[in-house]
């Protein structure tokens, strides 16, 4: 399918095409979802080509070694030819999500009662797991400068001096859409080799960076990154496959190769085996429908941009380098709570900024990975009710 005609399909999709689906964004018959991060673009031709053949296979039983391994050496090989990464296929162990591979890296790598220090606005649920495995988190704001926004290093440095034992990286970075460069992550890697620290690295958006940005994965800056690092990375956003449960952990030194030899089948339950089976489509034969991906993601980015200036006066939109959301800073406009306003007063389902931690009280996060005519109703709904209030 060439690009134009990939447009033209996703364009074509309407509000009720995608509720027929069944899926939770958009299964509220008055909201238009822009909260949960997925696409509204379908799933690549050659993915569901895999999974066909291996549901006619009968592959309903305990995890075929075939399809684990294929994954396993899919995901090296990727890693490899994007990032130089010289990953094996031992060194990828397949989990059900990136979440899993979070509670992994605290249960197995930080000490109880020690603190997971996360910088923020983050995604929700690295804010809200520690807590369950006994661990408190430090919110470490980012600073924005001139719309850009970077790493605090002295405060990180407070919060390792505070307890903090793990670093949490996600790179780019959700909700704000930064990818980091070389020398930031290199002073990041300064600074948790100073102070003992380990990095729990989640790159899951990794393949969707927009041009003129170049993604680095955090563990090949060098020997003392790859010494500290879990690297966390899955199929699920790029390719909309988050409902197939399979993410992958990777490990980058010996020490943690052998503690993930000792748990990798207790770390691994729960992951599906069509998951494994659609995740390796993906990472083998999945590059062209995610180029047309990207582009049709560009192109709504750069529209949203303008959207926002003609029709949320006073509200900052972040652009992100990389990722399909649009942080929107609401504070100039007075609004407490954005998302409970907007899914009131315009019937646009947001992710409300104060789950992102303490910094994003007053902002929200906003997935644009939807079909264009129904972005710009969107944001023309949400303009329309704060000229209304």
């Amino acid at each position: 399918m060439s690009t134009e005609s990939f447009a033209a399909t996703v364009d074509a999709t309407t509000a009720e095409d995608l509720r027929q689906i069944g899926g939770t964004k958009w299964a509220d018959p008055a909201v238009m979802g822009a909260f949960i991060a997925e696409m509204d673009f379908g799933v690549a031709p050659v993915i569901k080509e895999a999974l066909h053949a291996a549901v006619d296979e009968g592959a309903f039983g305990y995890t075929p070694p075939k399809y684990k391994a294929q994954l396993q050496e899919a995901t090296a090989a990727r890693l490899r030819r994007l990032h130089g990464w010289s990953v094996t296929a031992e060194q990828v162990f397949p989990v059900p999500d990136v979440i899993t591979a979070y509670e992994i890296a605290i249960a197995k790598f930080s000490e109880p009662g020690s603190k997971i220090i996360v910088p923020t606005p983050s995604y929700m649920p690295f804010l809200s797991v520690p807590e369950t495995l006994g661990r408190e988190v430090i919110e470490v704001p980012l600073r924005e400068d001139d719309g850009v926004w970077r790493f605090d290093i002295e405060a990180l440095q407070d919060a390792f001096d505070a307890g903090g034992r793990i670093l949490v990286l996600c790179n780019p970075f959700n909700p704000i859409g930064r990818v980091f460069t070389r020398a930031e992550l290199e002073a990041i890697s300064e600074l948790v080799d100073r102070n003992g620290g380990r990095v729990f690295s989640d790159e899951i958006w990794a393949p969707l960076v927009f041009e003129g940005n170049e993604l680095v994965s955090y563990a090949t800056i060098g020997e003392v990154a790859a010494g500290h690092t879990i690297t966390a990375t899955a199929a699920s956003k790029a390719w909309n496959l988050p409902g197939l449960k399979c993410a992958q952990l990777v490990v980058s030194n010996a020490a943690d190769q052998e503690t993930m030899d000792e748990i990798g089948h207790w770390a691994g339950r729960g992951t599906a085996t069509l998951g494994l089976v659609g995740s390796a489509a993906a990472f083998e034969h999945g590059d062209e429908w995610l180029g047309e991906v990207l582009s049709y993601l560009q192109g709504n980015r750069d529209e949203l941009v303008d959207l926002v200036a003609k029709h949320l006066p006073g509200v900052k939109l972040t652009v992100p380098e990389a990722t399909y959301v649009g942080w929107l800073d609401f504070r100039e406009t007075g609004l407490e709570n954005p998302a409970d306003f907007f899914r009131e007063h315009a019937g646009v389902g947001l992710t409300d900024g104060s789950a992102c931690g303490a910094v994003g009280v007053g902002s929200a996060r906003f997935i644009f990975a939807m079909p264009r005519p129904l972005m710009r109703e969107a944001i023309k709904r949400m303009g329309e009710a704060l000229q209304a209030r």
